[in-house]
């Protein structure tokens, strides 16, 4: 299997038509980690199946959206190996109350993707 970096037009409406039925409880999400000191770095798994990394957050067909959205950070992210340089990481980490960080878990593509929040 190819992973691709880069989303191809057709995922990336995918996700985002998704996301947006779910971005304010990952807003939120977002908030109470970096506020309660967990991580300055929140990071949301979606998938269409459980997967093991983070905790539930919003169920697929919870809110009318079709994927899995699970609460994690960096640290977890670089003690499962998943993330090898923490610095680059951290580099390239957009402004989290500006833009959710996704880890996208999908057949053909497994990565991270930044989406902005709606504005309201």
């Amino acid at each position: 299997m190819q992973n691709d970096p880069e989303l191809d037009p057709k995922q990336l409406g995918r996700v985002s038509s998704d996301f947006v039925k779910v971005a304010e409880p990952l807003r939120e999400a977002s908030y109470a980690i970096r506020k309660q000191d967990y991580s300055k770095y929140p990071i949301f798994p979606m998938c269409q199946v459980s997967q093991p990394i983070g905790q539930v957050l919003v169920e697929a067909f919870q809110a009318e959206n079709d994927w899995h959205y699970y609460a994690s950070f960096l640290e977890e992210f670089t003690q499962r190996g998943l993330i090898a340089d923490e610095k680059i990481f951290k580099e390239n980490f957009k402004d989290p109350d500006e833009f959710c960080c996704l880890f996208v878990i999908d057949h053909e593509f497994t990565n991270f993707v930044f989406v902005p929040y709606p504005i309201d």
